[in-house]
């Protein structure tokens, strides 16, 4: 897989900038919207750090599988929030209905 990532580099390229931009999004985005200079500034810097990356990438390091270590992760935490939110709305509903729906 190194080898054809390092013969087609533009996909590697693209690959590497998609998986960069997607972590930043959901990790380190702050919850306000920037001004469009500011993101126009950031996605060129990823875009930097991006062909930065690509020249690990073809120098046979793992960067892509990198990534997708981190986003399958990210991924995996979602999952864990998603699953932890239907428990404790299970756990609700069944204390509300375990004292008769009165609260103290």
């Amino acid at each position: 897989m190194q080898q054809w990532f390092a013969d087609h580099p533009v996909i590697a390229y693209f690959i590497i900038f998609v998986l960069v931009a997607f972590v930043y999004n959901k990790v380190f985005r702050a919850q306000q919207k920037l001004p469009l200079w500011k993101e126009i500034i950031l996605y060129l810097l990823m875009a930097i750090g991006s062909f930065m990356l690509l020249i690990f990438q073809v120098d046979r390091l793992p960067i892509i599988q990198c990534l997708l270590v981190a986003v399958t992760l990210m991924l995996m935490v979602r999952i864990r929030y998603f699953v932890e939110g239907r428990r404790n709305k299970k756990n609700a509903a069944s204390a509300a209905e375990g004292d008769g729906g009165t609260k103290l």
